[in-house]
């Protein structure tokens, strides 16, 4: 059931403190503007738009409401390279330079490939790994396997460690194992200890694969309020409240792309894709069937969008829709 948008008081919800000078708040047409265009995509269920450190507008039509979870699929990406900071801040593990081998210790599979020693941190986080793909067509076969961990590691090797993006859920599942190996704490855990908390926000268990390794890089459940806290979290440099939850400098490596999406030609750094709209600066988590979020820092904006994620996908067209909305309220920002 399709309900109005409204405005929240600004007095309910308290985000972060903004970093950044204040640009000019999206006017009242604008985000009417944004409704109406929002309400011809149906697959959308919430828009949320946040500024200067709090929400001022909400959209929903159907689906899971703006504060309930709802299935974030591979935008759960971009938040285990937070939870990944949150660790390496914490001193789990030391620096995006640390091999995945070290974190990994004796449980790695026998008969790899010699260049496995080769793989970072770092080359997890930026989807650079080197190994195939189990994205695309070759998802299917990697979970349905009885080890997903070692599924993907013997997979052959299609570049160098630290070459072209290869955008692959199994390199992010190798991730979320380095981080279970190297805590001696779940997945789970993690990101509610060391995200969750400092962020006052709900990370519900999520799957987990046949070793109960939690799900890297997929299925994650996070109300779209919640997203808007990790957004902000971005938005102000890794700070909240004064805390350090990032490592100093993790953002702006964050969004230093190491590589580029083949599809959209967009840059992709630690989780995040990196892109312009409306000639802005723009920084953004995608997953499939239409979750998003986005960051704006020179508008001091955080933007969230979620929808239905079941399966088909609508594609990458669909996901140049939801840019466009965003970009469209940047343009009608600057015509006022």
């Amino acid at each position: 059931m399709r309900a109005s948008a409204w405005l929240v008081p600004l007095a309910v919800i308290s985000l972060l403190p903004t970093a950044y000078a204040a640009a000019d708040e999206p006017s009242a047409n604008a985000l009417q503007t944004l409704d109406q265009q929002t309400s011809q995509l149906n697959r959308v269920h919430n828009v949320i738009v946040a500024y200067d450190g709090e929400i001022i507008h909400e959209f929903h039509q159907g689906g899971p409401g703006t504060a309930q979870p709802a299935n974030i699929k591979s935008l759960s990406k971009t938040v285990l390279a937070a939870v990944t900071g949150a660790a390496i801040e914490e001193g789990i593990i030391e620096s995006v330079e640390q091999p995945m081998v070290a974190l990994f210790g004796d449980r790695l599979p026998s008969g790899l490939d010699p260049r496995v020693s080769d793989i970072t941190v770092e080359h997890l986080l930026a989807q650079q790994a080197g190994l195939e793909r189990t994205s695309g067509g070759n998802y299917s076969a990697w979970v349905a396997s009885s080890n997903w961990i070692n599924d993907a590691l013997s997979r052959p090797f299609v570049d160098e460690p630290g070459g072209r993006m290869l955008y692959s859920t199994g390199t992010s599942h190798l991730l979320s194992a380095a981080l279970t190996y190297a805590s001696g704490e779940t997945t789970h855990a993690l990101a509610k200890r060391l995200l969750g908390d400092p962020l006052n926000i709900s990370i519900p268990p999520w799957p987990r694969d046949p070793q109960d390794i939690y799900f890297g890089g997929n299925d994650m459940q996070l109300s779209p309020r919640a997203l808007i806290e990790v957004g902000e979290l971005y938005r102000n440099d890794g700070m909240i409240e004064g805390k350090r939850v990032l490592p100093e400098g993790w953002v702006d490596d964050s969004w230093t792309p190491r590589g580029t999406s083949q599809w959209t030609g967009d840059g992709y750094g630690f989780g995040w894709f990196v892109t312009q709209l409306a000639e802005t600066p723009t920084y953004y988590g995608r997953g499939y069937g239409g979750q998003a979020l986005y960051v704006i820092p020179e508008r001091a904006m955080t933007v969230v969008i979620t929808s239905d994620p079941t399966p088909p996908s609508p594609g990458g067209q669909f996901q140049q829709q939801l840019n466009q909305l965003v970009e469209e309220l940047l343009a009608a920002s600057d015509d006022e």
